[in-house]
């Protein structure tokens, strides 16, 4: 009963507050060498409250790492506009942490090093950029791999040592590309639960792209589903089971079906 109130006083918190990101209108063309060009979105409207957890949902080229890296600042809309806290994004920024799937960890540097970083790149103190690396790796569970390096470490360890980095510099926004897409199924459910407490805890706006659809229900308190060639929005549901969630549960697999109606595909493959 106390966890469903906090949700209930987590999602009323969160449906007050103005958005934090705010897409409007946006379109993105890739082009190739010879000239031919690729719509990758096409009039894409959403936005994002303060302290929601979204995930774009959809298969392989439906253009939600497109909108992702245009929310990060890695990429300029072809049209219509990216605003975060009511400015337009025009390149990558701190408040806007990002986590990938593949890690992107410096080999030649320790755990702590590649988590401190960010911050030494900004100019923060050298006995600081420690107090913050040390904290951020106590609350991805790994205090004591500070002096480690990444060839010493299992897959979910790496992405664990990637998100801390990506929370040292105090984001207000944390935006993540698949990143437990390469781990086993334990680990990523491990990884899952630990991402859920973090947000519970911070509060942070989190952008989390997926291709799979129980993740998607599991982790987000909104699934915002895209086609593909274009992308656009088809979908857009708020996901209204209490937590903790559990995958066996008959709402979790209505919603599982109805997603899968949505993007095109046999629940039950």
């Amino acid at each position: 009963m106390r966890a469903a109130t906090a949700v209930a006083v987590s999602r009323s918190r969160t449906a007050a507050a103005p958005p934090r990101i705010v897409c409007e209108g946006v379109r993105h063309a890739y082009r190739s060498a010879s000239g031919q060009e690729t719509l990758a979105l096409a009039d894409v409207s959403l936005s994002f409250a303060d302290g929601a957890f979204v995930c774009l949902l959809g298969p392989s080229g439906c253009g939600k790492t497109t909108l992702l890296n245009m929310i990060a600042g890695f990429l300029q809309p072809g049209a219509g506009t990216v605003a975060v806290d009511g400015r337009p994004v025009e390149g990558p920024s701190p408040d806007r942490g990002v986590v990938f799937q593949d890690y992107s960890l410096f080999p030649w540097l320790t755990v702590r090093g590649n988590v401190q970083f960010g911050l030494r790149m900004a100019g923060v103190p050298p006995r600081e950029r420690r107090r913050v690396a040390d904290d951020c790796l106590d609350r991805v569970g790994l205090a004591a791999a500070g002096g480690r390096y990444p060839f010493e470490l299992s897959g979910g360890m790496k992405q664990r040592v990637a998100i801390a980095r990506a929370l040292a510099p105090g984001p207000r926004v944390l935006l993540m590309d698949e990143p437990f897409a390469a781990l086993d199924a334990l680990t990523r459910t491990s990884l899952q639960n630990d991402l859920l407490e973090l947000h519970r805890r911070d509060a942070k706006t989190v952008v989390f792209v997926t291709h799979n659809i129980a993740e998607a229900i599991y982790l987000a308190d909104r699934v915002v589903v895209m086609s593909p060639h274009p992308g656009r929005v088809i979908e857009d549901i708020t996901v209204d089971i209490p937590r903790p969630r559990r995958r066996t549960a008959a709402a979790f697999n209505e919603l599982y079906e109805r997603l899968a109606a949505a993007i095109g595909v046999n629940a039950l493959e």
